[in-house]
């Protein structure tokens, strides 16, 4: 079946019943949609949601292009759990996002960047990877 929602493409899906259904015999809670945030929810787990997307510094003075990247809902809290093994990290920006665009966003922001773990890279030029940032957020929407 084709629908306005899959831009012409054609999609198979089962009626919200049988999803219930499917969900009950997973044992899987029931979804429900927050109109405020249009977050999906499933009996108090937040699937997606708002936040901020972060770039921090991890040592400023010692190694400068060493950075992490990153969403979180509480920017505070990410840096003072980031400051137990790297003492002196710094923000060095956020911009608002959703947690469904955190992966895509660090694969654009991070291009040719080294990876050393799974969210912190080094980079010749931060302010490259900050320019990145700027120009992947302007295109996501408001």
């Amino acid at each position: 079946m084709s629908t306005s929602d899959s831009r012409g493409q054609m999609v198979l899906h089962i009626t919200e019943q049988d999803a219930e259904r499917v969900r009950m015999e997973l044992g899987l809670p029931n979804a429900v949609l927050d109109g405020e945030n249009e977050t999906l929810k499933r009996d108090g787990f937040v699937v997606s949601q708002d936040g901020v997307f972060y770039v921090i510094q991890l040592e400023p003075e010692y190694d400068p292009g060493r950075f992490k990247v990153g969403f979180t809902t509480d920017l505070d809290d990410r840096l003072r759990k980031h400051r137990c093994s790297a003492p002196h990290s710094i923000v060095l920006r956020s911009w608002v996002c959703k947690s469904l665009w955190e992966k895509t966003a660090i694969d654009c922001v991070t291009v040719g960047c080294d990876r050393l773990h799974t969210e912190v890279f080094r980079t010749a030029s931060i302010d490259d990877v900050i320019g990145r940032c700027e120009r992947f957020f302007e295109l996501m929407p408001k």
